[in-house]
């Protein structure tokens, strides 16, 4: 498979704009994002980083719709997220977006091949269970396809869940710090699968770490601090061109 480069002249796939998130109301109000702006470009790998609840997971579960923010505009390709009723967010996170989290969430009564299959079947996909075998040989499975959650390593668990999230082609890949249940060599065998679907597929990768050369492996790193960018690879490395 030829290896995908990304077209920086395209318009980025992830916009947000002004993005404000907070919970409770009153004196219990509290301020989780405050103003995020953040723009991706196809086919690119940015690492969310910053010191524990400055945000990052909670602004990439707004770019995945998994969280609305309570103002500011969230745009995936073509579709404003933020303008989407519960139903049609779903559907389109489904087909779009592929979502790995650091604990695995599979389903335990499910095999793997199951835990792949199942979500293509609900979202009417032409052949999950032949899709779902492809995916989980790509990602080094092939013979593993009929044991259940407790009868694999946590490597492998999380192998699974890289294999389900790419399974339906999203055209995003986020991974919510997706080596931290796992040793360092196990680690970099799942981040390998991770910087594959930009590599290989043209996938965008948006993921949060707090391993350091974890997000040293992305093309951007995305530094946040009480709900805010405060920094951004990107934006220093053109500003510096530009002197």
């Amino acid at each position: 498979m030829d290896s995908f480069v990304p077209d920086s002249s395209q318009p980025s796939v992830i916009s947000l704009d002004d993005v404000h998130l907070s919970l409770g109301t009153g004196a219990a109000r509290v301020d989780i994002l405050k103003g995020a702006s953040l723009d991706v470009a196809r086919g690119t790998s940015v690492g969310l980083v910053g010191p524990s609840g400055s945000g990052k997971s909670t602004l990439l579960m707004v770019l995945a719709g998994l969280e609305r923010p309570t103002s500011g505009t969230v745009r995936v390709g073509d579709a404003v997220l933020t303008d989407l009723s519960e139903d049609k967010l779903a559907a389109f996170r489904g087909r779009e977006i592929g979502i790995v989290f650091q604990s695995f969430h599979l389903i335990p009564t499910m095999t793997a091949l199951e835990n792949v299959a199942v979500p293509l079947e609900l979202a009417d996909h032409d052949d999950p269970f032949g899709t779902a075998k492809t995916e989980l040989e790509s990602v080094g499975l092939g013979e593993r396809t009929a044991h259940y959650p407790t009868q694999l390593s946590g490597g492998e668990q999380q192998r699974v869940a890289v294999a389900r999230a790419l399974a339906p082609k999203p055209a995003i890949l986020v991974a919510d710090e997706p080596t931290g249940n796992l040793d360092g060599p196990t680690g970099k065998q799942i981040a390998d699968l991770l910087f594959e679907a930009p590599a290989k597929r043209g996938t965008t990768l948006v993921l949060v770490t707090h391993d350091l050369a974890l997000a040293q492996r992305c093309d951007r790193q995305v530094h946040l601090e009480g709900g805010c960018v405060v920094e951004d690879t990107q934006e220093k490395a053109l500003s510096e061109a530009a002197e």
